[in-house]
């Protein structure tokens, strides 16, 4: 099993998180925890995923809850950068239209 590092740094207001290696049934609860927290700590996180090697409907799953929570609050959650894995999986999946994908932070 390959290991998921999750970094986070602040950027303004918001909340960079990036991720990498594989989001899937062994390492989700992991990146749970963190996107979660960082939604009540900061009203933008933004996940950085150009570093993803998997993501798998367990990681998938985070991120729909996270959107939901997310807009719930009144707050916003963003993909920046995607692996190209990552963007297949969210596309396959009909999830991909639902995230605001950013190519640099800039953009934000």
């Amino acid at each position: 099993m390959t290991q998921l590092d999750i970094v986070e740094r602040r950027d303004g207001d918001r909340l960079v998180v990036a991720v990498a290696g594989p989001v899937n049934s062994y390492t989700y609860t992991d990146f749970q925890e963190k996107v979660n927290k960082a939604l009540v700590q900061h009203p933008l996180v933004v996940v950085d995923m150009e570093k993803v090697t998997t993501l798998s409907s367990a990681g998938i799953g985070v991120l729909m809850a996270a959107l939901d929570d997310a807009e719930a609050e009144g707050k916003r959650i963003a993909i920046l950068r995607p692996s190209e894995i990552a963007m297949l999986a969210l596309e396959s999946t009909g999830f991909g239209d639902r995230f605001p994908v950013y190519k640099n932070l800039r953009d934000l």
